[in-house]
């Protein structure tokens, strides 16, 4: 299937390396997304409980988690080449920038005074920025790759002629 001496990994753009990166950061976003839809999903269900509508606040922070896990999970199947999808991972940013400003005001400033919920939010803002600066580093990235390959791509057209 492969030449002598050639590898799978000789075909990924980025190598080896840039497999590894795109993996770890993948499971990194994915793990840091799935936190985040536990924690706002444990206030949701309180709410559900006494039959109360959730706070859009909440809904909003949720459907940016399931969207950002839904995201890598996809990205996470070997055909799919995730930095041509460069710009969703910049509206991902973008969202979770909206996420980290919201609860970022709302309880970073916030003393606890052992309020368990409160602790609790506090640490879910954090991890709000923690999938801001990720999908960040996705997004620049994806898109600095995406360029590469196209430019790559023209020169060898170009090149044919």
């Amino acid at each position: 299937m492969f030449g002598r001496g050639q590898s799978n990994f000789s075909r990924i753009p980025g190598g080896f390396g840039g497999w590894l990166f795109r993996t770890i950061l993948h499971s990194l976003q994915f793990i840091a997304a799935l936190v985040v839809v536990g924690m706002y999903g444990v206030d949701l269900n309180n709410a559900r409980q006494h039959n109360l509508a959730g706070d859009p606040k909440w809904v909003f922070a949720e459907t940016v988690g399931g969207l950002s896990a839904l995201t890598v999970f996809i990205y996470m199947f070997p055909c799919i080449r995730s930095y041509y999808a460069w710009a969703w991972d910049v509206v991902l940013s973008i969202l979770w920038i909206v996420v980290f400003g919201i609860f970022g005001r709302l309880f970073l400033s916030e003393d606890p005074e052992g309020n368990a919920g409160i602790e609790r939010m506090k640490r879910a803002a954090w991890f709000d920025l923690v999938n801001m600066f990720l999908w960040f580093i996705s997004a620049t990235y994806g898109t600095f790759m995406f360029f590469r390959q196209r430019r790559a791509k023209v020169s060898t057209y170009m090149d044919g002629e």
